[in-house]
């Protein structure tokens, strides 16, 4: 299934995609995309039923925003070059484990959402990353298979960074990651059942329609399962978390001098196989 949740900035109510393209309203049935509703399979089922029903009301889409896929996010945890291809391009050695970070949920904004340039930025860049919703409690498993087994659902994140904010001004990575709307995340959540393995997804990005990442999740040092398992040996992982799980080469951090990092005006525009595509225009803070 591909759930959404659509409206205005706070007021998002749930919905989902039909197999036909249809928007429709799961207001009737649900209060939320979330956690809650990924990890109960009764529900889940009621919702699938409904929609292969095709009973469930239209919603009109036209000039209905699109809000973040996953509602009451409790965190998001960032992984570090995990691509090959970006570590090489951006001078390091493959990690012997997953590097790990951690995202406020409150840089979570909407797919299409202006996303907004730090005041005293000068090296704001672009991460087009395949997201993995936990959908049932996690900690310490055992393996990838157990990993992919808490896995309840995928959606696509731009996991946007300042390089300067990161890299250059002390301490962890945790300045350059965590400005206001620097995680766009959606259009909608596509449930795991609809995805059987992670690792063939083609995954791109344009700045201005200039085609900037052209990987595939195949190229990861380390797979969805192997991710999974591993962070859940360090912190409990619940129904709703999200795991944004490194990008492909094509940043601008890792392309030659001058390196095109973001400005105001912009546009970039990216997408994932099976998990929609983003929109954002990046203005000034």
């Amino acid at each position: 299934m591909k759930l959404l949740r659509v409206g205005p900035v706070g007021s998002e109510r749930p919905a989902l995609l039909d197999q036909d393209g249809t928007l429709r309203d799961l207001s009737g049935l649900i209060t939320d995309v979330d956690g809650a509703l990924l990890a109960d399979d009764s529900v889940l089922s009621r919702v699938r039923d409904a929609a292969g029903s095709g009973q469930l009301p239209v919603l009109d889409a036209e000039g209905l925003r699109i809000g973040s896929a996953v509602g009451r996010i409790g965190k998001v945890v960032g992984i570090g070059l995990n691509y090959h291809g970006h570590a090489a391009e951006v001078g390091a050695e493959a990690p012997a484990e997953p590097i790990v970070f951690l995202k406020a949920p409150d840089t979570v904004v909407g797919p299409d959402d202006t996303v907004l340039i730090p005041r005293t930025s000068v090296k704001t860049d672009w991460e087009a990353e395949l997201g993995v919703v936990i959908g049932a409690t996690a900690r310490y498993l055992a393996s990838p298979e157990e990993g992919l087994a808490h896995v309840g659902g995928y959606v696509l994140v731009n996991d946007v960074t300042e390089r300067a904010f990161q890299t250059e001004r002390g301490g962890t990575w945790d300045k350059g990651k965590n400005c206001e709307t620097f995680t766009p995340l959606g259009p909608w959540l596509v449930t795991a059942d609809e995805i059987p393995d992670p690792q063939v997804l083609d995954v791109k990005l344009w700045v201005n329609g200039e085609l900037k990442q052209d990987g595939n999740t195949s190229d990861q040092i380390f797979a969805v399962g192997e991710v999974v398992r591993y962070v859940s040996q360090f912190m409990t992982l619940y129904p709703g978390d999200v795991i944004v799980t490194g990008t492909p080469a094509g940043v601008a951090a890792g392309q030659p001098e001058p390196k095109p990092f973001l400005r105001a005006g912009d546009v970039v525009e990216l997408e994932i196989d099976g998990l929609g595509r983003q929109r954002q225009e990046f203005k000034s803070a």
